[in-house]
């Protein structure tokens, strides 16, 4: 877990962002900031700009309005500072498993009896090492995820962003890989913001939850996970006995049914 003496990883301030020439506005005056070390999960209901706020920080889109950085750099592009992980497969489909991990590293230079050792290690972390010479058409989609995972953080960026990366999964795959990225995010000390429909990850994985409102999306709270006592656990039914944790859970559903019957008014 992080201490606010670490860095600042992220840093948002005032941020807008419009589509449609200005008639359509996916996030309003939106101010966070994320330290080096937090995972943090993104949370809210559909259309509330999680996403949006997600690809901003990847570089992949800018705002239309405000300032935002990682690590005290504006943000103007994708940089190997950040890595995403998408809940589409992206793996390609005519290289191994291995080679799949190894192509980033090939694509930055790294050296090849380098790129192997550390295609070789990641595969372990992921427990693929069975299945290093693996083609995605013979993977089942948990395995193809655990490639793009190994293959992100093969590269060594300061902050993983992940989308909605086990939504496609089910549920049994999505729990055991839950654990698993717990399992990496200990080991690897990474600066992880994660976008989620699933209010139960969201509190497993994150240190933190920042609830977005329904659009335009504002940050309608910021919540710690206090319950957990600077705790991540291993294994998910360890969470469910904590004191505090079924309260947490109530919370959310309660913001989340607040803002579903909001905009069935409006």
């Amino acid at each position: 877990m992080t201490t606010q003496s670490q860095e600042l990883a992220v840093s948002a301030n005032g941020i807008v962002k419009q589509y449609v020439n200005g008639t359509f506005t996916a996030l309003h005056d939106v101010a966070m900031e994320v330290h080096e070390g937090e995972v943090v999960a993104f949370i809210g209901p559909s259309g509330c700009g999680k996403t949006t706020m997600l690809r901003l920080i990847s570089g992949l889109e800018l705002p239309t309005q405000g300032s935002l950085e990682t690590f005290g750099t504006p943000i103007s592009k994708p940089g190997p500072d950040r890595g995403m992980i998408f809940q589409a497969y992206t793996s390609f489909p005519w290289l191994t498993a291995k080679k799949n991990i190894e192509y980033g590293m090939k694509i930055m230079g790294v050296p090849k009896d380098d790129r192997e050792k550390t295609a070789q290690d990641f595969l372990k972390l992921v427990h693929l090492e069975k299945f290093a010479h693996s083609y995605p058409a013979s993977l089942s989609g948990g395995m193809k995820q655990r490639v793009a995972i190994a293959r992100t953080l093969a590269q060594n960026p300061r902050i993983i962003l992940m989308d909605e990366p086990f939504g496609a999964l089910d549920a049994q795959v999505r729990w055991e890989m839950q654990e698993m990225m717990v399992e990496v995010i200990e080991r690897e000390k990474k600066t992880v913001l994660v976008v989620t429909h699933d209010i139960e990850e969201a509190i497993y994985m994150a240190d933190r939850i920042i609830f977005f409102t329904r659009n335009p999306g504002r940050i309608k709270e910021s919540i710690p996970m206090e319950f957990k006592k600077g705790k991540r656990f291993k294994q998910k039914e360890e969470m469910f006995d904590q004191d505090g944790y079924a309260q947490m859970e109530r919370k959310l559903f309660a913001m989340m049914r607040e803002e579903i019957v909001a905009a069935a008014a409006a």
